[in-house]
């Protein structure tokens, strides 16, 4: 995307984080916004944290095709276009593939992965008919490696991956639109505090979850949102966020057959320090 000035960008999963801080970042740029969340009390804390920017919130659960397909079809009755999709809005599961319950890996990557696909397939119409359009889906760094108690998430943001991969090439011919992939390393939001936990988990352990993602989540949504639109301005098909995305990534390129080993022993390790080691924010894009 060339410039953010006089877009209209759509933000899923804006009550808070990366959704929050893309919002006050493409709000400066000149967008208008329409900003969507289950969270209403949060959309409302963010629209009022964009200063006289045109911006509309909308309750949107993405898991649910009706529903993007009438959040789209209410941001072309109430700006009448939309050139910049991001596809954000994303939940957490506490547990192995053992402990955690079928409906609830349904319940995250009806989130995760088809909010994705139904954000993509009801805009995409308003987004063909820009000159200039962009599409960014979220995926993490565990769409790059797979660790341990992490089948659901994991599963979840592989399948991102791999949709925006064939979604960019189908679009490449004949078409203004980008797409980029997102893979960040922990960010400081409340998604692990927001997770849902296997059925016999106690409040110790999720305490002790939540204690080791403040560890090692060191990254500021404000962080990865500067990085993230400096990925859309430069029309860069993936962003990696944070020294642990391009380490994970190196890994994998490196390493793909053991990758997933070598990063499930380096957890452990990290888990048995007393301090975190530090991860620093890397500000570049791929």
């Amino acid at each position: 995307m060339r410039e953010i000035r006089g877009a209209v960008a759509v933000v899923t999963g804006a009550a808070s984080g990366i959704g929050r801080a893309l919002a006050v970042d493409l709000a400066k740029l000149g967008a208008q916004l329409a900003l969507a969340d289950l969270n209403t009390v949060g959309l409302e804390e963010t629209r009022k944290l964009l200063g006289p920017a045109i911006a509309r919130t909308y309750s949107v659960d993405v898991s649910q095709a009706a529903a993007v397909e009438d959040f789209a079809r209410r941001v072309q009755q109430d700006f009448g276009r939309a050139s910049l999709l991001v596809n954000n809005a994303g939940v957490a599961l506490m547990g192995t593939f053992a402990e955690v319950s079928l409906e609830d890996m349904q319940w995250l990557i009806g989130i995760n992965f088809w909010g994705v696909v139904h954000g993509c397939k009801f805009f995409l119409p308003l987004l063909q008919r820009e000159p200039d359009a962009h599409i960014v889906n979220v995926s993490s760094i565990f769409g790059l490696i797979g660790p341990p108690g992490q089948t659901a998430y994991a599963s979840s943001k592989f399948a991102v991956r791999g949709f925006s991969e064939s979604l960019r090439e189908e679009l490449r011919a004949g078409s203004a639109i980008k797409v980029t992939s997102v893979h960040p390393a922990g960010i400081a939001t409340p998604i692990a505090h927001n997770a849902r936990a296997f059925s016999g988990a106690t409040a110790a352990v999720r305490q002790e979850a939540e204690e080791y993602f403040k560890k090692v989540a060191v990254i500021t949504p404000e962080e990865a949102a500067r990085v993230i639109v400096k990925g859309i301005l430069g029309n860069k098909n993936r962003v990696l966020i944070g020294a642990d995305a391009y380490r994970i990534d190196r890994i994998q390129r490196l390493f793909p057959a053991r990758a997933s080993a070598m990063f499930a022993n380096w957890l452990e390790k990290r888990r048995g320090k007393k301090e975190p080691e530090p991860v620093a924010s890397v500000s570049k894009t791929v």
